[in-house]
Parts: C-alpha cells; structure tokens; sequence
C-alpha cells in the first residue's frame, strides 16, 4: 500500500469517493473525502474469490454496493451490502441461472450495471456466456433476457481470448428502453425496445483477425465502449485492434486511433462534461498484452480522436510490462475529475488533474480487474 494510507472498516461520511477494486484474490474499497488526497483502505472483501464486477447504488435512498463473486463451491454469484461492506448476502444463492431449456450454464458475471434513478429498482448484468439479465427488484431477483438467449446470431459467437462474454452495458438515460451491448466475439448490439429485440450495430467495426471479411455484419471482437454523459448518442469504443466513435448510438462507427502507437487495448474513459476528451492505455498486441513500448502511457485526446497526446507524468516509462484489462479504468464525478486505473500487477493509480501527472495509490494488491469510482452523498448517484 502507498505510505500515506491506513486501513479501517467504516462507514464513509457524506461526500467522501470510494473506489471499488476488484481483484482475482477478493474485493477492496478505497475511501477519500472530497480532496482525494488521503485514502483509506477496506479489505480484503471475500478473500481468495475472484471479483470481476463491482457496483455502487444510491437510487432510492439506498447505499448499496454490489459485487460478482466467483469460487469452486458456488460458482458465480451477486452479492450485495447495505452498510459499506460491514455484512453481504451469502454466497450459496444461485440467483443468476439460465432457463433451462436454453442448453447454456453461467460461468462468469463480467458487468453490474444499475438503470436510471427513474427506473430505482432496475438492474442489469453481463454475463458469460454472453447474455444479459435484469433484475426489476433491486438485486434480490435475476431474470435473462430472452431476445439474446434466443437470438438467431448466439450459433455464429465465438469466444474471444476471455471467453464468449457480454462484459458492456450502456443505457441511454433520455430514452430508457435503449440499450446497447458489447459481445466478446459478437460485437455491438442494440436494442430499442427494453430488450425484446436486438440489432448488430457494427458498422465501420474491422475484424482484423477474420481472413476473409474484415467488417462482417457480427463477429467483433469489442473491448470495451463508453458513452460519453455530455452528448447524447457518443460513444467510444475500444476494439481488438482499433479505436473508434460513434455520434448515433452505434450506427456508424469511425475509426481514431491512427495516431495512436498501438490501437491495440482494453481500457477505455471519458471526461464526465467535456464529450471531445477520451482516455485508451493502448497495449502492445494481441499477442503481447503488456504496455505498448514497456511504457506505461495513459493516451488522451481533446479533439474528439483527431489526435492524441501521452500523459506520463509519475508512471514508469521504463520495463513497464503491466497490463490493464477492460473495466479497470474509471472517472468520478467531482467538478475536478479524478481518473484510476489498475493493473494486473496489482497497482492502482489516479490523476485529479485530467491526467496530466499520476500517483500511486496502491502498488501491491492482487492482479485488478475492476475499477469503479463512486460519489457517495445524498442525492448522488454516480458509479462510474
């Protein structure tokens, strides 16, 4: 842990941040007031279980954090806590199953992902296989959606290097029965209809690694893609080889990341306001998924993608072999906006200054694999 930080278990008062980290060896919370100067460290959460989503919900008055949990004797489970880690539901409830005459099994829940503050007791996950389920009652139930459990693509997925997963949820906030999916390998999809119906949106999307057809109707290995809060319709998107934006919910698709020195990535953040400024860490290949260059680069752009600019201030430049996979980077919500990021060399760091210099917040944690930043006070409800 860095110097400046102690270790508690308490209830964080109104206003303080708190980062949830997921890792292959349990779950941490890290807590700040509003400075982000001094952290505080809780954990570990369910040690030795591997966590690979975690979500913070303040919807209807709740303070309510959320995490996937995966062991040998329970397999993947939601788990929840009301008082900031203190208690959670057991982990023998098999709460997310698959109909059973759907032939699939779950093995991995990759993504939580909370609805509108309009909409209090809905909630969504991504799972692996991929499909998506939502819950209509706050957690407490899980229910998959049928119109991509029976979709008549599912026989053409294939999984990428971590499995056939829906790990990206993206919902439209002024239109609540959009939403849009990331498919590792099947690209994005979308739906209009809460669910019912769903359309591959992967025009301009390459698949590099398909001999044949480099931009097939579905078979994308996606990332990972944002939506940008500040205008409606952009998003970002981190693909297996390239990095685009889309200004129309996924339509159409354009490729920014020729200035980049590899477009090749997993990490993926947006500015909260400003909808020309995104983040990539870019990685050296598909073969090598290291820190392109050894050097631990966080990418900015300010234009949009026209062009791009290294911020390198406190990351190592030097034998930097460090990973970050897909939800391991996170922004908050405060009027100067933090960044975080970890690794899977299990160091965490976060910028207050759009990223211009890095600090260390943790240097020896187990291997990252999810980084959510959250405002916690009343009337704040921002897991981002």
């Amino acid at each position: 842990m860095a110097p400046n930080e102690t270790t508690s278990r308490r209830r964080g008062p109104r206003g303080d941040v708190l980062l949830l980290i997921g890792t292959t060896k349990g779950a941490f919370l890290l807590w700040s007031t509003s400075d982000r100067k001094r952290w505080r460290v809780d954990g570990p959460h369910f040690p030795g279980e591997s966590v690979f989503a975690m979500a913070f919900d303040s919807r209807a008055g709740r303070q309510r954090l959320f995490a996937s949990t995966n062991t040998w004797q329970h397999g993947s489970v939601v788990r929840s806590s009301d008082d900031f880690g203190r208690s959670w539901t057991p982990a023998d409830r098999k709460n997310v199953v698959f109909p059973e005459d759907s032939g699939l099994q779950l093995k991995q829940i990759w993504q939580i992902t909370p609805a509108a503050s309009s909409q209090p007791d809905l909630l969504y996950l991504g799972v692996e296989p991929a499909c998506l389920f939502e819950s209509r009652d706050a957690g407490e139930t899980w229910t998959a959606v049928e119109g991509l459990v029976r979709h008549p693509h599912r026989p053409g997925w294939f999984p990428g290097g971590g499995g056939l997963c829906l790990h990206t949820i993206v919902l439209d906030p002024a239109e609540q029965r959009r939403i849009l999916v990331g498919i590792s390998t099947g690209g994005v999809y979308r739906s209009d209809d809460a669910g019912t119906t769903w359309n591959a949106s992967n025009s301009g999307l390459s698949a590099e690694f398909l001999p044949d057809n480099k931009f097939p109707k579905f078979g994308q290995c996606v990332h990972k893609f944002v939506a940008h809060p500040a205008q409606r319709g952009r998003l970002y998107l981190q693909n297996h080889w390239g990095v685009y934006r889309s200004d129309n919910w996924g339509q159409q698709w354009l490729d920014i990341g020729d200035a980049l020195p590899s477009d090749f990535g997993f990490g993926l953040a947006v500015h909260p306001r400003d909808a020309a400024t995104a983040y990539v860490i870019p990685m050296q290949s598909d073969e090598f998924h290291c820190a392109a260059d050894a050097k631990l680069r966080v990418f900015r752009t300010r234009n949009a993608g026209t062009s791009w600019e290294p911020l390198t201030r406190g990351l190592p430049q030097r034998q930097a072999y460090e990973t970050v996979v897909r939800d391991a980077f996170s922004t908050d919500s405060l009027g100067s906006y933090g960044l975080y990021f970890g690794t899977r060399n299990g160091k965490l760091f976060a910028s207050l200054d759009a990223g211009e210099s890095w600090r260390s917040l943790a240097d020896s944690l187990p291997p990252i694999t999810c980084v959510r930043a959250a405002v916690v006070g009343v009337g704040v409800a921002t897991t981002e």
